[in-house]
């Protein structure tokens, strides 16, 4: 695609990064849209769009075009995980919600690794173009399927509920040091992770000398360990929520998770071999994914019927942080001659965020408590 659009590495971490801020841009307008309009009409709406704007990626013809098709893209897409939380809230109890919220987002992580052997499955036997009319398919049966079966609420008994409990303002939750800190996290973990779906491959190719198969096998590996790290997480989230180490139920796995991914961030420096590094890439994000189920459960515990509001300045604050690496990544190999430099800073911040989960309040206390029948 580069090649038949003369786009450099720049234009692409332009490409990269247009997708960030469009995503960024429609967090908080999509999260409040799920909130107000419900789950249903919301999921219904972005899966629809985001299949268009797959289309018209292969409609582009150059390097203006299809800035604006990815941003666009993003925002499209943005209402997706915000409108997930409140599903995820409308329909399950607090002691249920970390292994849901692992489940979606290895949903996720799952389809990225597919994709890469998959895309160049469809490069093999179609152009750059076709594979994308092709993949634009599937997201709009999704959308069809998705509003004619589900429903917001599991019961009106359950939906007279939520109507009766006050949302929180939108003004108040943005500027709650709670939100604060969970936006501030939230900006690490995808700094960290994004390197895996924009720089990964082609520093895979580049350093090790890899043939585009080679490393579009190597690129799955990360991704499904992090698949597997969201169930490992969130089966942690919720074993503590029901154990009297509760107050930790979200703090405990995130800040571990960071740690982690710091660990294996910074030995992606130290490594000589594809596989060597491979594995320190899916450490890392092991790491990282494993932030992601108690990140996303904070947010409903705290803010509740508003939680597609709350998840999605949360979420804002990640697409900025994936903003950041998808151009940080080639800004410091210009300027220290060095791929190292980009690691190092990655492993720094996962640092600080591991300590600032251990100074995040519970929201599983009296104050933020459930209703006891629905608890």
């Amino acid at each position: 695609m580069a090649t038949a659009l003369s786009l450099s590495d720049a234009a692409m971490g332009a490409v990269f990064s247009a997708f960030a801020l469009g995503y960024a841009f429609a967090q908080i307008p999509l999260g409040w849209f799920a909130d107000r309009f419900g789950p249903r009409m919301t999921l219904a709406l972005v899966v629809a769009l985001w299949s268009v704007f797959t289309v018209l990626t292969g409609f582009t013809s150059g390097l203006g075009t299809l800035l604006v098709v990815r941003f666009l893209f993003g925002a499209a897409e943005a209402g997706a995980f915000p409108g997930s939380a409140r599903v995820i809230y409308n329909w399950l109890p607090p002691r249920m919600r970390g292994i849901a919220n692992g489940i979606l987002f290895s949903g996720a992580l799952v389809g990225g690794a597919v994709a890469f052997p998959f895309f160049q499955w469809l490069l093999g036997a179609h152009d750059w173009r076709t594979a994308f009319y092709l993949l634009g398919v599937p997201g709009g049966v999704w959308a069809f399927c998705w509003w004619i079966w589900f429903r917001d609420f599991p019961s009106e008994q359950i939906a007279t509920r939520e109507e009766a409990v006050r949302s929180m303002s939108l003004i108040v939750l943005l500027r709650s040091k709670a939100i604060v800190k969970a936006m501030a996290q939230y900006f690490v973990g995808n700094f960290t992770f994004f390197i895996c779906i924009s720089w990964m491959f082609p520093y895979l190719v580049q350093r090790y000398s890899l043939s585009p198969g080679q490393a579009a096998k190597y690129s799955m590996v990360p991704l499904l360990a992090g698949a597997t790290a969201n169930w490992v997480s969130g089966f942690f989230v919720d074993l503590l929520y029901r154990s009297r180490f509760r107050p930790w139920s979200r703090r405990v796995p995130a800040a571990a998770g960071f740690l982690l991914a710091a660990c294996g961030v910074y030995a992606v420096t130290l490594l000589d071999s594809p596989g060597a590094a491979v594995s320190a890439f899916a450490v890392a994000i092991f790491g990282v994914e494993m932030t992601i189920s108690p990140s996303w459960v904070y947010c409903i515990d705290l803010a509740r019927t508003s939680s597609g509001s709350a998840s999605a300045a949360m979420n804002m604050a990640g697409s900025f942080g994936a903003f950041a690496s998808a151009n940080a990544f080639p800004l410091l190999y210009r300027v220290t001659g060095n791929s190292d430099s980009y690691f190092w800073t990655a492993a720094a911040l996962n640092v600080l965020a591991g300590v600032c989960w251990l100074t995040m309040d519970s929201c599983t206390n009296t104050r933020f408590a459930e209703p006891s029948r629905h608890s």
